[in-house]
């Protein structure tokens, strides 16, 4: 983030996305569109045309080929490629009573909203004490997600956001680390669960970074990603703040998560 501006620098994207207001300093910035100006929809929203998207698509694609941990090139590629999938997600969600109510009342998962020192004090094995086990162990937070800024209908930015926001609970609920194993076979199984052309992109290019050591012990994980894929309840319709207490057992077995199967270490 450049803090001077309070943008996200977006690097190596083609610049001729003429409509789009781009700011260059060392790498190309594009400036998040004011509350009140025209074409916004939400904060931060940035309106762009057909042509602008199919480049921003293409660019983010390459780029997040190259590093997959350029997280901001892999965020503009799952909101530029999503529409149809996210769609798809908020009408699962709309038919779903607490899908429902989460599209109504929209929480966020930030550190402003959990009492992290709760959770830390819960018991083992429940799922609130396992997320910030999962949050301190990696030496991450939920403040790190991207806002959203490309999807041009303001109810599936959110559900773009909801969606980046329990990233994090998947992998709890998986028993899956951040390390580039852990990240693909979320991958699988998130790409099953929302069809989302950019969790499709990192489940089948992902497995081209592993040595041949980590290929082994993908190769027994990605059917059991992506049979929970298939067979789980919409992985954004359940409203994991009210289950902070609930066991991750019992909350897999709730949802149709399978525990991760034993691999050889």
């Amino acid at each position: 983030t450049c803090l001077a501006c309070d943008e996200r620098h977006v690097t190596h994207v083609w610049p001729v996305l003429s409509g789009v207001r781009i700011r260059y300093h060392q790498d190309i910035h594009f400036t998040a569109a004011r509350d009140d100006d025209a074409g916004s929809l939400y904060p931060r929203h940035i309106p762009t045309n057909p042509l602008q998207k199919a480049l921003l698509s293409a660019g983010s694609a390459v780029m997040s080929l190259y590093d997959p941990y350029r997280h901001d090139m892999v965020a503009v590629l799952g909101e530029t490629t999503g529409a149809q999938a996210l769609r798809n997600l908020r009408d699962r969600m709309s038919r779903d009573p607490e899908g429902a109510q989460i599209l109504q009342e929209r929480p966020r998962i930030r550190i402003s909203t959990l009492d992290v020192e709760r959770l830390r004090d819960l018991p083992d094995g429940s799922f609130g004490r396992e997320y910030v086990r999962f949050l301190d162990v990696n030496h991450v937070t939920p403040d790190t997600r991207m806002p959203v800024k490309f999807v041009d209908d303001e109810e599936l930015a959110y559900v773009a956001q909801r969606y980046r926001e329990v990233h994090d609970l998947m992998h709890t609920l998986l028993g899956m680390p951040t390390n580039m194993l852990g990240e693909v076979v979320v991958k699988w199984f998130e790409a099953v669960q929302t069809g989302l052309p950019m969790c499709i992109l990192g489940a089948l290019f992902g497995p081209f970074r592993l040595n041949t050591k980590r290929v082994n012990k993908l190769a027994p994980l990605v059917p059991w990603a992506v049979q929970n894929g298939r067979n789980a309840r919409c992985v954004l319709s359940v409203y994991y703040e009210k289950r902070w207490e609930q066991s991750v057992e019992s909350l897999r077995e709730e949802m149709g998560i399978l525990p991760p199967p034993h691999t050889k270490s």
